[in-house]
């Protein structure tokens, strides 16, 4: 089952997505997919996790952490399927990150590991953007790159845990204007989602909506005004959106 949230005729529904993200209201309407605001699937806390896979460290020129380095997205940075993202004028390199994000189902406080996907509602992605020229050290993000308004895009829906098995063997690809630029796998991450699940839930509490966005791979490049990014991860979907300057996007 897919489960989405959507803008329609100025309401917020929670919807089921049927085949070719068609949706299904309440009350029986099918809508499609261009004919909604897609929102993002989930409203809660987003702990996001840095240099989460090895290649992608040394690309960018750090040692792979030996424990999970986590940082916590401001809500307004979440957008939806099919939105806006902006690049800052006057910066040097952005650059999309994809990755797999659980969606915590219910409370979870000191979880064992062995247990923890018990406490997964669901799978959606994300595409983490940052903006380079603020990377300071291997922690990462100071707030300039990852917690701008709007540069998170989060979705489409979020699928149940029953249609996705195996959380930690799955592809991860980008494209950008149709050209793959980047190509991964979960098997690959450091720290995977039940180990992730353990350790945040060992000293503070999980609530149902909260996200663990779980890093990206290698395959980095910038992406200027005019782009189409589509993120997609195997067997869970496809999220597309649409980079446009800071001037335009302040404008609308």
């Amino acid at each position: 089952m897919k489960s989405a949230r959507i803008r329609h005729n100025g309401e917020i529904f929670q919807v089921e997505v049927v085949d070719d993200l068609n949706l299904r209201l309440p009350d029986g309407t099918v809508l499609k997919e261009q004919d909604v605001e897609w929102l993002p699937p989930a409203t809660g806390t987003m702990f996001a996790l840095g240099l989460n896979y090895a290649d992608h460290a040394r690309e960018l020129a750090f040692e792979p952490p030996k424990e999970p380095l986590i940082f916590i997205k401001a809500p307004n940075t979440f957008t939806g399927h099919n939105q806006q993202t902006w690049r800052p004028d006057n910066v040097d390199y952005m650059h999309y990150e994809c990755e797999l994000v659980a969606v915590i189902g219910k409370t979870a406080k000191n979880v064992k590991r062995e247990n923890a996907l018990e406490y997964v509602a669901g799978y959606t992605l994300c595409n983490d953007y940052a903006i380079r020229d603020y990377l300071e050290n291997y922690y990462r993000p100071n707030l300039r790159v990852k917690n701008r308004h709007s540069t998170t895009p989060v979705g489409p829906y979020i699928i149940d845990t029953a249609s996705v098995p195996e959380p930690n063997n799955l592809v991860l690809k980008t494209w950008v204007n149709g050209e793959l630029r980047q190509e991964g796998t979960t098997a690959d991450m450091i720290f995977n989602v039940p180990f992730l699940i353990e350790y945040i839930s060992s000293f503070m509490t999980l609530n149902p909506g909260d996200m663990i966005a779980t890093g990206t791979p290698e395959g980095l490049s910038d992406v200027i005004p005019g782009d189409e990014v589509v993120v997609e991860i195997e067997g869970i979907g496809k999220l597309r959106n649409f980079i446009v300057s800071e001037k335009e996007f302040f404008a609308n």
